[in-house]
């Protein structure tokens, strides 16, 4: 009788599965009704490889539940999942290794809804492919959400990344959980100012030197973020307006505090370095407004030579190739001796905004 029973169990259980599984409809990511921002690659319209911080998709859908179906590669990125522009308490979704459908809700309510998927972390956690939507039978994708009407580029470090933003003033910085590239200042910036945003930065990494041994100058134009690869961004999809550079925090550690270069650059040697990168990208991108950044952990300290030497190098680039399309700009640094938070970011976004909107008149 008992085992009847317990057969009987199962048998109502798996018909409420395969009914639950009936009336959800699979939405492939190459519908049209998707918007993507980012440097994604697309090498497979219908499974888009995501590594950068910051890439994101949106889309708008109706139907009263959703489920995202991803395809990890190492099971340690974060995304915020936005529904309906409540970006204030976002679904944060823990990715594991591997296939996997997570639920996100079945209490949307009836009608229309905004969504927002948008990458937490970097390419030091790994790729994400995106394998499509789960809404309700019958339900679909009304037409892609409109691009914004400005375009910011950013390269930068951890600073840039939004490592350790939410971590608590008296603790470490370091848990993935607490790496929010939604909540750095570029991200915040972008959106105050109604721009897409790519963001191009990896923690550690420097122009000279990096705490690993690859370089900005090898790493800034891959069309994936995980690690020094093969791979190329085509630079005439996507040109931006604004282009912020933010590096040579991790250039001030490891050549002065901790001696990583065998041979330690003069200051000639060191301007003519970051003049060589942003030439790089002056040649990527004739027409754009090129702010070379610094900030705010203590390569902006009072009395420090860093920012000295961007102004130099904007200087020398001024006069030597008439760019006249080069300004610079520093976060200052507050004492705080670790990575900013969301505190510092908002202050940092909000300097950044102030600048772009005079500078180009937006």
């Amino acid at each position: 009788m008992y085992i009847n029973k317990l057969k009987w169990i199962c048998l109502v259980w798996l018909v409420c599965v395969f009914a639950v599984q009936a009336e959800q409809r699979v939405i492939s990511p190459d519908n049209k009704g998707f918007r993507y921002v980012g440097r994604i690659d697309f090498t497979d319209p219908k499974t888009p490889q995501l590594s950068w911080p910051g890439s994101s998709i949106k889309a708008n859908f109706s139907g009263t539940s959703l489920s995202i179906i991803l395809d990890d590669e190492l099971g340690k990125n974060y995304f915020n999942v936005i529904v309906d522009g409540d970006d204030r308490y976002p679904y944060v979704l823990q990715t594991e290794k591997g296939l996997k459908t997570y639920w996100i809700s079945n209490t949307l309510g009836t009608g229309q809804h905004q969504l927002e998927i948008y990458k937490r972390t970097e390419g030091e956690e790994g790729s994400t492919l995106f394998k499509g939507l789960l809404l309700d039978d019958g339900q679909q994708l009304s037409a892609a959400p409109p691009a914004l009407a400005h375009k910011i580029e950013i390269y930068g470090d951890s600073i840039t990344s939004g490592a350790g933003n939410e971590g608590a003033y008296n603790g470490k910085d370091d848990l993935l959980s607490e790496k929010n590239n939604y909540l750095a200042y570029g991200s915040i910036a972008a959106r105050q100012l109604n721009a897409e945003l790519h963001t191009i930065s990896q923690s550690g990494i420097g122009i000279m030197v990096s705490w690993f041994p690859f370089i900005m100058p090898q790493f800034y134009d891959q069309l994936s973020a995980v690690g020094d690869n093969d791979s190329k961004w085509d630079f005439n999809q996507w040109t931006p307006e604004v282009v912020v550079i933010n590096l040579l925090q991790n250039d001030s550690w490891l050549v002065e505090r901790e001696g990583r270069m065998k041979v330690v650059p003069n200051d000639q040697q060191r301007i003519d370095a970051y003049i060589a990168f942003v030439r790089s990208i002056r040649a990527k991108y004739p027409q754009a407004e090129i702010i070379c950044a610094l900030g705010s952990m203590d390569a902006t300290k009072q009395g420090s030579i860093w920012p000295d030497y961007i102004r130099q190098a904007v200087k020398t680039m001024e006069d030597k190739f008439d760019d006249q399309k080069l300004s610079t700009l520093f976060f200052d640094f507050n004492g705080y001796g670790q990575h900013p938070r969301v505190a510092q970011h908002q202050v940092n976004a909000d300097k950044l905004t102030q600048f772009i909107k005079q500078k180009m008149h937006w």
